[in-house]
């Protein structure tokens, strides 16, 4: 994800008296005020934890991590297990769950499947206010006693992917996973809530090729981009196979096979 937002103001709320404190903390975290009447979004710290939230008319709700509640919890409990195709996608197998990078970490959801399914995961991301989301709601999840020990196999690394990747130290991850905002051209595709948070704040990964290039350097034994269905590879090497689903694909770039 792009580092720096596209020009919308920020401001930091506390969501209630007793959570001024908070607010303050993150505020000076971010670097961001606490007053700004021309604030195109509020990032709040309520009983829910932090959120980012649009402002303005006909805004959507927040935007916020949960892996106890809601989507994460549903995906956990009936997403298919070892069948969905983001595991067949990362390798797992029979007594094989690989150390998986996800260095496009975004809110979360893909790493906290792969999780959730026994792999170690490593997340990176670049953008400071995502990360934070990330931070809070893996801080949370921990506290749970069915979902600590999952969130307990991943760890949150912050700053640029690429340059991560690049000076690497210690044993290369097996796996590394890619989901690179994709320019959208289709209105259609910006309905869903995060997309319309994410998209003035972030942008879209015009360096993926780059981030391509580091993950294949990088990974032991194989590299996975998720994709649009219908979207042109990224630049550069091929990949050798895709997995194809109804929205979205997963394009496999190997270079050793998994054992168990």
């Amino acid at each position: 994800m792009a580092e720096q937002g596209q020009g919308a103001g920020i401001r930091v709320e506390a969501l209630g008296a007793q959570f001024e404190q908070q607010a303050q903390a993150w505020a000076e975290r971010l670097g961001l005020p606490l007053v700004d009447e021309m604030a195109e979004f509020a990032v709040q710290f309520g009983t829910d934890g932090l959120q980012i939230q649009q402002l303005g008319p006909q805004a959507p709700g927040p935007v916020r991590v949960d892996f106890v509640e809601g989507q994460a919890a549903h995906r956990r409990q009936f997403g298919g297990g070892n069948g969905q195709m983001i595991a067949k996608a990362v390798g797992i197998a029979q007594g094989v769950r690989p150390q998986v990078l996800d260095a496009t970490a975004g809110l979360g959801k893909d790493a906290f499947v792969l999780a959730s399914l026994g792999c170690q995961m490593t997340l990176i991301e670049r953008q400071p206010l995502i990360a934070a989301l990330l931070e809070d709601g893996l801080a949370r999840a921990r506290a749970d006693e069915e979902v600590g020990p999952i969130v307990g196999r991943m760890r949150l690394l912050t700053g640029n992917a690429i340059e991560r990747m690049r000076a690497w130290e210690g044993e290369a991850p097996q796996v590394i996973y890619l989901d690179p905002m994709f320019p959208h051209r289709d209105k259609s595709a910006l309905v869903k809530k995060e997309m319309r948070v994410f998209r003035p704040l972030v942008g879209d990964d015009l360096d993926a090729p780059a981030l391509l290039e580091a993950a294949l350097a990088l990974a032991s034994h194989r590299v996975v981009v998720k994709r649009p269905r219908k979207a042109p590879i990224i630049d550069g090497p091929k990949p050798s196979h895709s997995l194809e689903g109804k929205s979205s694909r997963y394009d496999i770039y190997p270079k050793k096979a998994m054992k168990a």
